[in-house]
């Protein structure tokens, strides 16, 4: 069972120690089993109790996951290789439509919102004992999510939508918990459960979301969380409807203990009404990121929820970095104000270049996916396949394997580097990768 290695210790301490330290220089693999805790304190010598309390404190800590009469095995270690790794490098000539960028040309300038957030900064400084949320843009954050639905409640700024997600999930569940994720879904997000010791459970996604009796059944069987992205969901494109939604908040007015966290990817580029899901659980967050709309190095994500999340995140983010810069949140509020992207406009070129290559896939016989946002799914039977075969037709595509956990294999291609006269040549390329796809669902 352990092979050549030995737990030892005559303390809980010990012996959580020792399998530790045997875990991290790899002498306990990931997935193998320990021993019973009843035939371990035989060896070793002392009260089975104490060999129980070593087991659940490496299970708190994410070492080992337990399963009841089936036993405890070594947790698969957290990502260490990130998924954004598993990519195809564009060499020269090749055409990378791959890296699920947005398009710079949709971007907006920030030397205008940047330069209006110092001098304001000049005039009243950001000192330390100030708020960490800027009022302006807690303002101009509170009234949109209002517009559009989203339950009341208090403000927090993040770094990006992943450091959002972390800290909610960190403020409410411990290593071995299970989180219910989108399959297909965000790589970067399924890497993070992954490493926080918490375990991911799949839930398929269509066009207008996941799957209502999907998330029912992983709530079931323990999920405590739920993540959803709302609109242009990475990889699919999926957006949540209002049938949708209404469907989802019946499952999770059966589960008001979940807690739910939606990500509004889409906010900025879409054109497409949200249709928030909170409201049914008890605790709960929305988050809005600046990245797609105002360009990634804009670390800036917006947060709301019930207010014993929001209190959570801000406490332990004021134990680390304090705050996001107000020079970042008060560039946000500039960009905000001044109407400076055009979301109609900028949801109309994604949506044009998009919906045009659905369009060529489908008349090719490929049932693509692509209802919002930047990027389109494209099931294949061969992954790695397709992906080669592209490649040496010029077109360096991103792995389905970033995204997937369960589901059937495909590829992702962001549009925003292309242009309509793209669209024919790359669909042939397409055609000749993969060969004919059912249509449906993605998994």
């Amino acid at each position: 069972m352990l092979g050549e290695y030995r737990i030892e210790g005559r303390r809980a301490a010990e012996i959580a120690a020792s399998v530790e330290r045997a875990v991290g220089a790899g002498d306990l693999a990931p997935g193998q089993l320990l021993p019973p805790m009843r035939e371990l304190a035989a060896r070793l010598g002392v009260n089975p109790n104490t060999v129980a309390a070593a087991y659940r404190s490496l299970r708190d800590r994410g070492v080992i996951e337990t399963a009841g009469r089936k036993g405890s095995r070594v947790r698969p270690r957290p990502a260490t290789t990130s998924r954004e790794l598993i990519r195809v490098e564009a060499p020269e000539g090749v055409r990378d439509l791959g890296d699920g960028n947005p398009d710079p040309a949709l971007l907006p300038s920030l030397g205008e919102a940047l330069a209006a957030a110092a001098a304001r900064n000049d005039e009243h400084p950001a000192l330390y004992g100030a708020p960490e949320v800027s009022p302006e843009l807690a303002r101009a954050a509170r009234a949109a999510l209002d517009a559009d639905g989203v339950p009341g409640g208090p403000v927090a700024v993040t770094s990006g939508s992943l450091d959002a997600i972390e800290r909610v999930l960190a403020a409410h569940l411990k290593p071995g918990d299970a989180v219910a994720v989108e399959d297909p879904g965000w790589g970067s997000l399924l890497d993070l459960v992954a490493a926080l010791g918490l375990r991911a459970v799949p839930v398929a996604v269509d066009d207008e979301g996941p799957l209502p009796e999907r998330v029912d059944d992983a709530l079931g069987r323990g999920a405590r969380a739920l993540i959803v992205t709302c609109r242009a969901q990475n990889p699919t494109g999926a957006s949540v409807s209002a049938a949708r939604a209404r469907e989802l908040r019946a499952v999770l007015d059966r589960h008001p203990d979940t807690l739910l966290i939606e990500d509004d990817h889409g906010h900025g580029i879409v054109d497409l009404p949200l249709h928030p899901l909170a409201g049914g659980t008890e605790h709960w967050a929305l988050v809005r990121s600046a990245a797609k709309a105002y360009g990634p190095d804009l670390r800036v994500a917006v947060l709301t929820g019930d207010m014993v999340t929001v209190d959570r995140v801000r406490g332990r983010q004021l134990l680390g970095p304090g705050w996001v810069s107000h020079l970042l949140q008060g560039a946000l509020a500039h960009l905000w104000h001044t109407g400076a992207v055009d979301v109609a406009a900028v949801a109309a070129s994604y949506g044009r270049r998009r919906d045009a290559l659905v369009r060529a896939l489908g008349e090719r016989g490929i049932a693509a996916h692509g209802r919002s946002g930047m990027n389109v799914w494209v099931p294949v039977p061969d992954e790695t396949g397709a992906v080669a075969r592209l490649l040496r037709s010029g077109w360096a595509v991103a792995p389905g394997a970033r995204f997937r956990i369960a589901s059937p294999p495909g590829v992702r291609l962001t549009v925003s580097a292309l242009a309509l006269d793209d669209i024919g040549p790359l669909a042939d390329a397409l055609a000749s990768a993969r060969g004919p796809a059912p249509a449906g669902r993605y998994g």
